[in-house]
């Protein structure tokens, strides 16, 4: 069955950076595309980024103002977020999702999410 597990989320100071990942298991992890995306507490989920399958072309959300950058090791079957410049506003929880080659904002599949908490 398919996996995806998110980790690299914790307490991080406003202007620091952290490292998310995204385990996938399951599938073949070449041929879907991996998107981050994130949830505030009260409001509604949020794009960042994905990035497609093999060619790992990337789109960012209108939002995205450079602090994020998405990679994918796909022999390590991992997909990192990299933030940096992290603001409070930036608090939420984490999540990557897949879909089969093509970015889309309907994933197939979500990993179980990690919390980022930027302090002030």
């Amino acid at each position: 069955d398919v996996v995806l597990v998110e980790s690299g989320g914790g307490l991080v100071q406003a202007g620091g950076s952290l490292r998310l990942s995204c385990k996938g298991s399951g599938f073949i992890f070449d041929d879907w595309a991996i998107a981050w995306s994130r949830q505030a507490p009260g409001k509604k989920r949020e794009a960042i980024v994905c990035i497609s399958s093999r060619e790992g072309i990337i789109y960012y959300a209108d939002s995205e103002k450079g602090r994020f950058t998405i990679t994918r090791d796909n022999a390590k079957e991992t997909v990192y977020l990299q933030m940096n410049s992290l603001k409070p506003e930036d608090t939420a929880d984490y999540y990557c999702s897949i879909n089969h080659y093509f970015c889309s904002r309907d994933p197939d599949y979500w990993g179980q999410g990690t919390q980022v908490t930027v302090s002030s």
